[in-house]
């Protein structure tokens, strides 16, 4: 158990590094771009000729320019969307009011474009494009890191520029130019010092060279590819990436039809390897709607579903997420090198044609396989490694429905216990309006719960109710809200969460639904003389809303001579007025006994008594719970009961667990019981 809480423990730290999730979060923030772009690129190359020829005749090729306009203008400066985004994030994670987020965003962008070679004359927009995405990052973070530490130094120090005449925000950017210049400066002495050292025109191209000259030292041609897979699927974890990051080296050493090796080619890859993107996530698609059994991660394949299907798998990626996931590391390195590892020997044994027709990579698998190859061999090919896929993803998943069960259940069990120790506090505020974690799970909770509502996913338990001599008199529908991985939870959270969530009447209604189904079964269960008693709250039960519904329930059947009881719950005070007298005598009409819940003699408990509306008593639970400590309860219960016998009201006590204090409440005139010495509240 030690060692197990040790590694989560690791795992959380790595997940919560302020650059990782800069990174992380980042990359989520340019999803819509790469989305849009991708599907541009779709509509550009859907390898239907049919189309092809529509959209490139269409109003002169409109259509087909449009795409390529799309195209270019998220895919061709994508690098520099993702400076951006992570300078942004990671400046929203550190969260510092008196540091103003445009000066970083500014600083990394000018680092980024003088370590891209702005400067040069052949610079092009090739230097912005996918295969820059390590220098964002590194420009997006260092520069951002940089700024922040800069802009808390002199701030402390003194005020760099003032201008006592301008506005606040004119002040603010004028106090940015300082660590913005110092960041400039460093990069560019950085940025010359690697040109004249190295003999590079920029910092960018001695990244790159830096990958083509690693790749030159490996001379075996499978081995090569294997690396390139690994190292492209490595920079993935990290959220970087990886074909774009490496494109130099395939266009290097894997150019179709230009490779010393011909099996090895940007097709093969693609058809072969990077099926559904990277870590060929199409396998763990079908594994997850396969073997999850998690209800959001099913729900994110379903919807990634579609774009995967033309190898667009950002959705997947950052939504499951699989960056910086350690659990997801073995299978997201390990699939596509079987993957590749299996399409190079088939091709090399001749079990599958050699790659000669280029593909885009967008082409769905399988059509891809045969297209590629112009033969059923290289789709079935494409259908074995997808197989071989799922199988090894498949363990992975359900130890990611695990790992993700476990945390639930921590931060449900954080959450629950806030919620019992500040109940009352809370009273007056709502739970989804919280901050941090607390509240954030609230959201959650409360969406699972109206989900289920609305599904007519709720469940009932009914605790009975005896009389002194033992006798079953009745039985209390209550709620009790099954979730799948928490099992049954504490009710007035659920009804907490339903008032939040502006959903209690929903709530209310299906209860009673639910209660008129199982009717049947209770009376055989408890008794069929017994009544059956369900819980309104007092805000509901006064509404016109309510009202209709129950006289919709009635008129379908009657509720006279069915003996039920509707229990009016909650301490706040109803507004007796001609509209509530109106609504408790019309529902007494129908056939409805009515029932005060958690009766005490205060104020707002006296004033229900005042127009004769009520049948039933039920005790305030403290009231019995405090027989054996408080005398005060004692007289308390005592008058209550002499009051109702006057009024000619049944009394219920709740709460009562042992027979001392049955012994005690029949002493006191208090005869009808309900609580765990009879029964707890049990299924039907």
């Amino acid at each position: 158990m030690g060692k197990k809480s040790g590694k989560t423990s690791v795992i959380g730290k790595i997940e919560n590094l302020s650059a990782v999730r800069a990174v992380r979060d980042g990359l989520i923030n340019i999803i819509p771009v790469l989305i849009i772009g991708a599907f541009a690129l779709i509509l550009m190359f859907f390898p239907i000729d049919a189309y092809q020829e529509f959209i490139k005749t269409f109003g002169g090729g409109f259509l087909l320019k449009f795409f390529e306009i799309v195209n270019s203008a998220t895919f061709g400066p994508l690098a520099v969307y993702m400076t951006v985004s992570i300078s942004r994030s990671y400046m929203n994670i550190k969260s510092d009011e008196n540091v103003e987020t445009l000066g970083a965003i500014t600083a990394s962008l000018t680092s980024f474009f003088i370590l891209a070679g702005t400067n040069l004359e052949n610079f092009s927009i090739e230097n912005l494009k996918p295969k820059s995405m390590f220098l964002a990052l590194i420009a997006g973070l260092g520069a951002s890191s940089a700024y922040l530490a800069l802009s808390r130094f002199l701030s402390g120090k003194r005020r760099t520029l003032f201008s006592s005449g301008a506005n606040r925000v004119f002040n603010r950017m004028l106090s940015t130019i300082l660590p913005i210049l110092i960041i400039v400066s460093v990069v560019a002495a950085v940025n010359l010092l690697v040109v004249y050292t190295f003999e590079v025109d920029c910092f960018r191209t001695l990244l790159m060279n830096f990958n083509n000259w690693l790749f030159s030292l490996i001379k075996v041609d499978f081995l090569r590819g294997f690396l390139f897979v690994l190292f492209s699927s490595l920079l993935w974890m990290f959220g970087i990436h990886g074909s774009d990051t490496l494109e130099g080296v395939m266009e290097s050493y894997f150019t179709l039809g230009q490779s010393e090796n011909p099996i090895l080619s940007k097709p093969f890859f693609d058809c072969f390897v990077l099926m559904g993107g990277c870590g060929a996530t199409i396998c763990l698609l079908i594994a997850l709607l396969l073997f999850s059994r998690n209800r959001a991660r099913r729900g994110l394949a379903y919807t990634a579903a579609f774009p995967m299907l033309f190898n667009i798998n950002e959705l997947m990626v950052f939504g499951i997420p699989i960056v910086f996931n350690p659990i997801m590391l073995v299978p997201f390195l390990t699939v596509p090198l079987v993957c590749y590892s299996t399409a190079y020997v088939a091709t090399a044994l001749g079990l599958v044609p050699v790659i000669t027709n280029a593909v885009e990579w967008t082409t769905p698998i399988i059509l891809g396989g045969y297209s590629a190859t112009g033969s059923v061999a290289g789709a079935l090919l494409q259908v074995v490694n997808v197989i071989l896929g799922v199988l090894i993803y498949m363990p992975f998943v359900k130890l990611l429905d695990k790992r993700t069960e476990a945390e639930a259940q921590r931060s449900f069990n954080t959450f629950l216990n806030f919620f019992k120790a500040n109940e009352s506090a809370l009273a007056g505020k709502k739970l989804t309006d919280l901050e941090g974690e607390n509240g954030e799970f609230a959201k959650g909770l409360c969406a699972e719960v109206m989900y289920s509502i609305r599904k007519g996913q709720i469940t009932l338990a009914y605790q009975p109710q005896y009389d002194y001599a033992g006798d079953c008199i009745g039985a209390e529908a209550l709620l009790r809200f099954k979730h799948p991985t928490h099992g049954v939870i504490y009710p007035p959270l659920i009804i907490k969460l339903a008032q939040d969530g502006g959903f209690l009447p929903e709530l209310e209604e299906a209860v009673v639904k639910k209660m008129l189904s199982e009717r049947e079964k209770v009376l055989e269960k408890f008794g069929k003389d017994i009544k059956i008693s369900f819980n309104i709250t007092a805000t509901t039960v006064v509404t016109e809303r309510f009202l209709s519904f129950m006289r919709e329930l009635n008129a379908k059947e009657p509720f006279g001579g069915k003996n039920l009881c509707l229990e009016v719950t909650e301490k706040a005070a109803l507004a007796f007025d001609e509209s509530t007298r109106a609504v408790f005598s019309e529902l007494r009409k129908m056939g409805l006994l009515l029932a005060i819940d958690d009766f005490s003699m205060g104020q707002t408990s006296l004033n229900y008594l005042k127009d004769n509306m009520f049948d039933i008593i039920k005790l305030d639970g403290s009231l019995v719970k405090g027989l054996s400590t408080h005398e005060n309860c004692r007289e308390i219960v005592s008058s209550i009961v002499a009051l109702s016998k006057t009024l000619n009201l049944t009394v219920i006590a709740e709460y009562v667990e042992t027979e001392w204090d049955r012994e005690t409440l029949h002493k006191i005139g208090c005869d009808c019981y309900q609580g765990y010495l009879y029964s707890p509240a049990v299924f039907i």
